[in-house]
């Protein structure tokens, strides 16, 4: 069934009761949400927007954001969010993949977007929930019926990419969503008192499906901070239950000084997600509160695959076992699967995999072997008892304070700016944002920093630019030629070694 179908009868018994709490009291109750929700689907269909049509989003996040997504979720629509720190030249990519009904976004990004979107219908939504499309829905009659969708109808598109640079759309089902929130919500015991403190971007996986359906399928509240902020974050932590974030999270909230256990008195749960979470920051956060992160493993395509256990050991790098209903295997190149503690590929199989890339059938089959296992590209070991290790990724990927960077694309860029001859770049421990992105560039003396900051300002999201760059004489290759990236690593893997997370 259409995955809002689950969450309409819970808005509707929750009433009165908070939904979103909002920083300045601007909160909305369920009943509020479930109106906002009526009425921007209306809005929607009075804009044309069938069933099965792309809307593409570009955001802040606010409550009438989420009122949005979960619009297009009851219209029948396919809601495809993407970073907000996106430039103009990166978005004309997904208007041209999408082939969206409409772009939705703030005014700037409109304009910035509109010689690259001539085809494409436009409507402005901004940072304090005004604009076009909350025009439209504020003059609208709510909605009352929810378009029925197949279990295997697209409900999101979410973009991921390889090493290629390529963005690809991973599409998630309306099952892939409601088996996955469903087995979050018994695997992490959520109760009806809970309250979830939510710091997260909405347009990935990990902020919008994973934290928060798990309160859409309770009707419970959840603070809804605009941003993460670690200063916030500790304000709020006396009301809050249950916190989901990025390992940037727990390394910031080390450094207060007035984080301790008394500050985590009414926390049940802490979950880390999205990048590695160190064995350093793990034990530090422990010693401070006495209270130990559950670790689990997602990505794009899979939404959540294992977790540390509610009750029981969380162990220090480790990201626990398959999550009921999934599959887990580790293989080698050919899809068999290796003993215990051997490394290999990651392969998973289960109710919440997605059904394949927007577009790409070939890539689709692919990444898929014979016998249904998706092979996520991550590799890993498992124990005997079951408990997954990731140990890298075969592709290279760099994860930054939770959001994905791509080397191709970086290295793209540098190689044509003036005065670099190549470059390679690696992701290499950071204590605050897991991994932060190096450039090391085969350059003359005029290339520092500064000007690789300056040339890629308007080229690139600030969290994919490089935190530092190393100039060398040449980049190490193997036999074939091919530039040695583990080497790179090996060799400036401490660049930021005073960032280390405080205890």
């Amino acid at each position: 069934m259409n995955i809002y179908e689950r969450f309409d009868p819970v808005f509707e018994a929750a009433g009165a009761a908070p939904a979103l709490l909002c920083p300045g009291g601007q909160d909305w109750s369920y009943a509020r949400l479930r109106g906002a929700v009526g009425r921007t689907a209306t809005a929607l269909t009075n804009l044309g927007i069938e069933p099965g049509e792309r809307v593409l989003v570009q955001v802040e996040k606010t409550p009438q954001a989420v009122a949005l997504y979960l619009a297009c979720l009851k219209i029948g629509a396919i809601y495809a969010p993407i970073n907000t720190a996106y430039t103009a030249a990166e978005v004309a990519y997904f208007l041209d993949d999408a082939e969206p009904a409409l772009y939705i976004a703030a005014a700037p990004y409109i304009a910035a977007a509109t010689p690259l979107a001539t085809s494409v219908k436009t409507e402005t939504l901004d940072a304090n929930g005004n604009g076009s499309l909350a025009a439209l829905a504020a003059d609208a009659t709510a909605l009352a019926e929810t378009v029925p969708r197949a279990d295997d109808d697209t409900a999101a598109i979410v973009y991921t990419s390889g090493t290629t640079g390529r963005s690809k759309g991973a599409m998630l089902s309306h099952a892939n969503l409601a088996s996955n929130a469903a087995t979050l919500c018994a695997y992490w015991g959520w109760r009806d008192d809970d309250v979830l403190l939510h710091a997260l971007p909405v347009f990935h996986v990990h902020g919008l499906f994973v934290a928060l359906h798990c309160a859409f399928l309770t009707g419970t509240p959840t603070i809804f901070l605009p941003r993460f902020d670690a200063k916030a974050l500790l304000r709020e932590l006396p009301r809050s239950t249950v916190l989901m974030g990025v390992p940037t999270f727990y390394t910031r909230l080390l450094n207060e000084s007035a984080f301790n256990a008394d500050a985590c008195r009414n926390m049940r749960l802490f979950i880390s997600g999205s990048a590695p979470l160190t064995e350093q920051t793990f034990a530090a956060f422990e010693r401070r509160t006495g209270r130990r992160i559950l670790e689990r493993y997602g990505m794009s395509e899979t939404l959540m695959n294992t977790s540390n256990p509610l009750d029981g050991e969380r162990l220090a790098g480790s990201v626990g076992f398959a999550l009921p209903g999934m599959e887990i295997r580790i293989a080698d190149a050919a899809g068999r699967t290796l003993p215990a503690d051997a490394v290999g590929g990651i392969e998973v199989r289960g109710p919440n995999v997605f059904k394949g890339y927007w577009g790409m059938p070939e890539k689709t089959r692919e990444e898929f072997r014979a016998d249904g296992f998706f092979m996520t590209g991550d590799m890993g070991s498992m124990d005997e008892e079951g408990r997954v290790r990731i140990v890298g990724r075969a592709k290279d990927l760099v994860i930054s304070g939770g959001y994905n960077v791509y080397p191709k694309e970086v290295e793209t860029l540098l190689d044509a700016m003036p005065g670099v001859e190549e470059s390679a770049v690696i992701g290499v421990p950071h204590a605050d944002f897991g991994e932060a992105v190096v450039a090391v560039v085969v350059a003359d003396e005029t290339v520092d920093k500064a000007c690789v900051d300056a040339f890629l300002k308007d080229k690139l999201a600030r969290y994919k630019q490089p935190k530092q760059v190393v100039r060398v004489d040449g980049l190490p290759r193997n036999a074939m030629g091919k530039v040695q990236k583990a080497a790179l690593r090996d060799t400036y893997g401490d660049v930021f070694a005073d960032h280390a997370a405080s205890d």
